[in-house]
């Protein structure tokens, strides 16, 4: 008999499982997504990154060493410049991460001196990224020379010269600062909002605040007021930092820098309240807001893998990703000392987003009044 209630009670919760929705793809659905997800992303190898060429030699041999290093599969090639003064505002523009400089006549000397120059100028803002592709170039270089010639004295015959642009000492905190600022306003705003919000609903004191003289707006405003003050505090203080204990510059404008972070401030919020109006209980928030916000913070917004190497299906899930958006402004403002007219895109894009997701909120949590 006791074994009757106890079964009866296991295939119970079956049922309950089944029946929502929410925690069935919680349980089944996430691991197999992050099993994907992890799998595409963490990769050693570096592919499909744009570059440009600048060739002050121009013939037969420069032009098949461009081909070579195309072709390569490492490297798109976004096409020639005509000076040097166009390698920033590639870099800038985020057209290309490296520049190949091939100098006056690179085959004339090689034939006749048996040695000859060429540059590799990379964007170090991302520094991980920027020795990898050297190293690729690199190689691809000294390979073609030694097939041209025959030989594998190339390291002899070919001279290379390294230019990390933005970050000439390879520090890694130009990296890890930026991302961890958006790690942290992530977690601060978006997931702690959510958990906060729906701890009032799971214990029963939501109603009791919908009844009191305070309008919904004013409830949803004065619970999150809290962690936007928390969320400034830790923008200042990890820009302090970062620029005190890791020697991260701050190039660009400061009030440039503050305003794009309160953007991402209230969208993150918005995010926040959103997936309060999805979830019943603070589990499921927090849940929604790991496999939501945490894991693309860390995979899809290019803190630490780089977007170029990801599926394309990855890169334009990335797209969504508000982190993404975020961190590219932040490099661009803090570390390549850029303005407005560089980030507009990306403010753009996050303007667009925290509209969304306010009005989703607005319209759900309307829903739920009724």
């Amino acid at each position: 008999m006791a074994k009757g209630r106890f079964s009866n009670f296991i295939t119970k919760e079956f049922k309950h499982i089944f029946r929502d929705t929410r925690t069935l793809l919680i349980v089944l659905v996430m691991p197999v997504l992050q099993l994907l997800i992890f799998g595409f992303v963490i990769s050693s190898e570096i592919k499909n990154v744009n570059y440009a060429v600048l060739d002050y030699t121009n013939d037969y041999n420069t032009k098949k060493l461009v081909q070579r290093i195309s072709s390569s599969g490492y490297f798109n090639f976004k096409g020639y410049l005509k000076s040097e003064n166009e390698i920033n505002e590639v870099f800038k523009n985020g057209d290309a991460k490296l520049v190949l400089i091939i100098g006056n006549n690179f085959t004339q000397k090689l034939q006749n001196e048996n040695y000859a120059n060429y540059q590799v100028v990379t964007d170090a803002s991302d520094p991980n990224t920027a020795s990898i592709l050297a190293s690729y170039a690199q190689g691809i270089v000294n390979s073609f020379t030694a097939e041209y010639f025959g030989s594998n004295q190339q390291k002899e015959r070919v001279n290379v010269q390294s230019r990390m642009l933005y970050n000439e000492e390879m520090n890694s905190a130009f990296m890890f600062v930026p991302g961890t600022m958006v790690l942290i306003l992530m977690l601060v705003t978006a997931m702690m909002t959510s958990i906060s919000i729906t701890r009032e609903k799971e214990m029963g004191t939501m109603e009791i605040l919908l009844v009191s003289p305070l309008k919904p707006w004013q409830i949803v405003v004065g619970k999150v007021i809290p962690y936007i003050g928390i969320a400034f505090t830790n923008v200042l203080v990890i820009i302090l930092m970062g620029y005190t204990v890791f020697h991260l510059p701050l190039r660009g404008n400061f009030l440039l820098l503050m305003g794009v972070s309160s953007l991402f401030i209230v969208l993150a919020l918005s995010l926040g309240i959103l997936i309060s109006t999805l979830s019943n209980s603070q589990a499921v928030a927090m849940f929604m807001s790991m496999f939501a916000l945490m894991l693309p913070t860390i995979l899809l917004s290019g803190f630490i893998f780089p977007i170029e190497n990801m599926p394309k299906i990855l890169q334009w899930l990335s797209l969504i990703m508000p982190p993404r958006w975020f961190l590219s402004a932040l490099k661009t403002i803090m570390i390549k000392g850029q303005g407005l007219q560089y980030v507009i895109s990306e403010v753009l894009v996050m303007l667009t987003m925290t509209t969304v997701f306010i009005a989703l909120s607005i319209k759900k949590f309307k829903v739920r009044l009724e």
